[in-house]
């Protein structure tokens, strides 16, 4: 799924109007409609709605959902702030809509005052507020009336669910510290996600967000390019491989991977072990002296390769036979360990998989970086890429280097977080649609290397593993809160549904 600027976002309303075509009322009478059938399936009618409405487009969709909300019998106030004389055509063709209506269950307010808001407001108890006041378009700090109005929302109990964008909030780019900005509990955005969603700073004042389908022009969608994209379902089935019924292991790959040191061996539990439940046909691992009953007695199905050290990789096995190669999880920095990397950096004929404490010797020794093969793939958390790379004054600037470095070394970066961002060395960028903050817990970053470590193994390219396998490791945590909280989930949690989360993309299963 395409994620689109805000500019872009007007394009492709103007485009629906003038080729569908539509009217620009009935375009906004269809975002309402597919707004209200999402608030109805969430809300049943004991719940009352306090619909703040600006006065341009957004506040023209928070009129039109008042409407059809009130005429479902709920009980609607709607407060419209004035802060300006000037309203937006489609504003007031909505406003005459909903004033025509004569219901009991209906109020309509004009604020000019921030007394006469809280002398209104206050007196209305378990509501939920839609938040309706400024859309995309938005690009300057909200001040006057309105940013009063904001402070007290964000400082009261009710829940708030924003229309197409938390207001204050930008599209693009990343606001003032000090901006005033809607803090939503819900989000209902339409045909798109925006970029601001995906970032730390500003996904906390989205919430959980929904997307829903309003129907904009398809030639329009298809034949618009934007470098970031929004990882669905339906994206990972379109190379997702199905196994032919006379396959045999031999088809599936052989792959390696180099992790643990004496204290960090469940590192390399997990990622081999992650790797054979991700489908390889053949795991070799390769692990210090220290390791070698932990793997044989853990994982019987796993071939050991034994490094000459006790308690720690200092060379490297032949790498002829291997189709896939992940190194980094639980390896330590030892100055042999570096030394391995080295030569195997040097050596290898297939893509790299790079984790952890491989990503930390290569922040030391950036020399290196120019003989990483082509379209290895990084997968650092936020600290082990600002190691690699600088530190940044904010995500959105992270995103610009994780971009760059990845254009510059001809790499693929995963950097993980609540969605999780893949750069491209074509400069495109990918964020992922499933996990839960469960996931953040030791050992899930190694699992998520023995997945893309199998994919690759299995014959998907770079930019499929990294699709897939931050799909496929999220939609397995999602898996997992099914039977445990979020506080409860482990690494081994997240491997053990992996195979519930195959299912699902196979159709076989439901949505967790």
């Amino acid at each position: 799924m395409k994620i689109f600027s805000a500019p872009q976002l007007k394009e492709a309303d103007q485009y629906t109007i003038a080729n569908e075509p539509i009217t620009s009322i009935d375009l906004m009478e269809r975002v309402a409609t597919a707004s209200v059938e999402w608030i109805t399936e969430k809300f049943n009618i004991d719940y009352n709605f306090i619909i703040l409405c600006g006065l341009g487009n957004n506040g023209g969709d928070g009129l039109a959902i008042a409407r059809l909300l009130a005429v479902k019998n709920y009980n609607v106030r709607v407060f419209i702030i004035n802060h300006s004389v000037k309203h937006s055509p489609d504003f007031s063709t909505n406003y005459i809509r909903l004033t025509a209506l004569s219901q009991n269950n209906l109020t309509v307010e004009e604020i000019k005052s921030l007394e006469q808001f809280q002398e209104l407001f206050l007196n209305d108890a378990q509501s939920i507020i839609i938040d309706a006041l400024f859309g995309t378009g938005l690009n300057k700090p909200i001040k006057g009336l309105v940013a009063d109005i904001v402070n007290l929302l964000n400082v009261q109990l009710l829940p708030i669910i924003a229309i197409d964008i938390p207001s204050g909030l930008y599209c693009d780019e990343l606001n003032d510290p000090n901006d005033c900005i809607v803090r939503a509990n819900f989000t209902i955005t339409f045909q798109f996600p925006k970029l601001s969603f995906m970032l730390p700073e500003t996904a906390q004042y989205v919430g959980d967000f929904s997307i829903l389908d309003i129907h904009l022009h398809a030639d329009f969608i298809n034949n618009t390019g934007t470098t970031n994209h929004f990882i669905t379902k339906e994206d990972v089935q379109r190379f997702l491989k199905k196994r032919a019924k006379i396959a045999h292991k031999g088809n599936f790959g052989h792959a390696l991977i180099l992790a643990g040191s004496y204290g960090k061996m469940g590192a390399a539990v997990l990622s081999s072990k992650a790797c054979m439940h991700t489908g390889a046909g053949l795991l070799t691992a390769h692990v210090p002296k220290v390791g070698y009953e932990i793997i044989q007695i853990t994982l019987p199905e796993v071939i050991v390769d034994v490094d000459k050290e006790d308690y720690f990789i200092s060379n490297i096995p032949k790498l002829e036979n291997y189709d896939a190669i992940g190194i980094g999880p639980g390896i330590g920095t030892e100055q042999q360990t570096q030394n391995a990397l080295k030569q195997l950096i040097q050596n290898t004929k297939v893509p790299l998989v790079i984790d952890a404490d491989a990503i930390n010797i290569l922040s030391e020794n950036k020399t290196w970086l120019a003989f990483i093969p082509a379209n290895s793939i990084f997968t650092p958390h936020p600290k082990e890429f600002e190691r690699l790379t600088g530190k940044a004054k904010n995500s959105f600037e992270r995103f610009q280097k994780q971009c760059d470095f990845a254009m510059k070394n001809n790499v693929y970066v995963i950097l993980k977080g609540a969605h999780t961002s893949i750069a491209c060395p074509d400069g495109t960028a990918f964020f992922n649609s499933t996990g839960n903050p469960g996931m953040a817990t030791g050992g899930s970053g190694d699992v998520l290397t023995g997945i893309i470590t199998a994919l690759i193994a299995q014959g998907y390219n770079s930019k499929q593993a990294c699709i897939l396998g931050v799909y496929m490791h999220g939609l397995a945590g999602d898996f997992a809160t099914i039977e445990k909280s979020e506080e409860s989930i482990t690494a081994t949690d997240i491997i053990n549904h992996l195979s519930e989360g195959f299912k699902y993309l196979h159709n076989i299963s439901k949505t967790p």
